[in-house]
């Protein structure tokens, strides 16, 4: 007989990791990119999950990954189009996490026109806290949290500056995908979002709460075997991988 899953575990068995995207005005800024009327969404695999001992791998086909500090929100019990006045009932707790994205992937992906999911969905670009009970936080909009890489400090944000307060995405996601206990929200990222290398230290925090570190070893090239499939979103050469591309999607 399997064992209960354990909800402080969920990163073990959670299914979605659901990504906000521009739901901070200052990141919106420094990405050079505009405010919308609606939250970006994405999506990472379980696979990108890292809990704190873990290391951060950096995939071959990047030469320019970030870090992006974020609050997540962890769903307690399954939760489709609820209303944001119910929204806060179906919450378990929160982590912090890491929104690692190969930057350089991103911007070309963006340029042509194709989804993020190799600058987003690599495996272990979802570092992860330890889970905080929803009591621990009585209001998730009044939290500071900060990330320091090799001691600097690079990301410190307020939540109270959310541009999509956390009722209205979990309302506006649940709409749209029919969460389960164990799936979590990533909130969106403040300003301060820069690049990780090997041998880097990454300490991050909810102030207060809950704090995590990582390091960025070297030689975890696990990605060489992706072959040309795994360069196409920023290969200069790529027609024939494109048009691959294209069929595919």
């Amino acid at each position: 007989m399997a064992a209960p899953r354990q909800l402080p575990r969920f990163w073990e068995w959670g299914k979605n990791i659901v990504c906000v995207g521009r739901n901070y005005a200052d990141h919106v800024k420094e990405m050079k990119s505009t405010v919308l009327t609606e939250p970006v969404i994405f999506l990472k695999p379980s696979s990108a999950y890292a809990p704190e001992g873990t290391p951060i791998l950096i995939p071959s086909y990047s030469r320019n990954v970030h870090h992006e500090l974020e609050l997540a929100v962890v769903m307690g019990k399954p939760t489709c189009a609820v209303s944001e006045l119910e929204a806060m009932d179906f919450v378990a707790g929160y982590a912090l996490c890491l929104d690692m994205t190969a930057r350089d992937v991103q911007d070309d992906c963006k340029k042509k026109g194709l989804p993020w999911t190799l600058a987003k969905s690599f495996t272990s670009s979802c570092p992860v806290s330890k889970f905080v009970p929803k009591e621990k936080i009585p209001d998730p909009h009044k939290l500071k949290i900060w990330l320091k890489v090799n001691g600097q400090l690079r990301q410190e944000g307020e939540t109270s500056n959310m541009i999509f307060s956390i009722p209205y995405i979990i309302s506006y996601v649940s709409k749209i995908i029919a969460l389960e206990e164990g799936d979590i929200i990533l909130t969106g990222t403040p300003k301060g979002v820069g690049p990780v290398h090997e041998n880097d230290e990454i300490q991050a925090a909810i102030d207060g709460i809950v704090s995590m570190s990582f390091k960025v070893p070297v030689d975890t090239d696990i990605y060489s075997q992706l072959g040309p499939l795994g360069l196409a979103c920023f290969s200069e050469d790529s027609t024939e991988i494109d048009a691959i591309m294209r069929v595919v999607l």
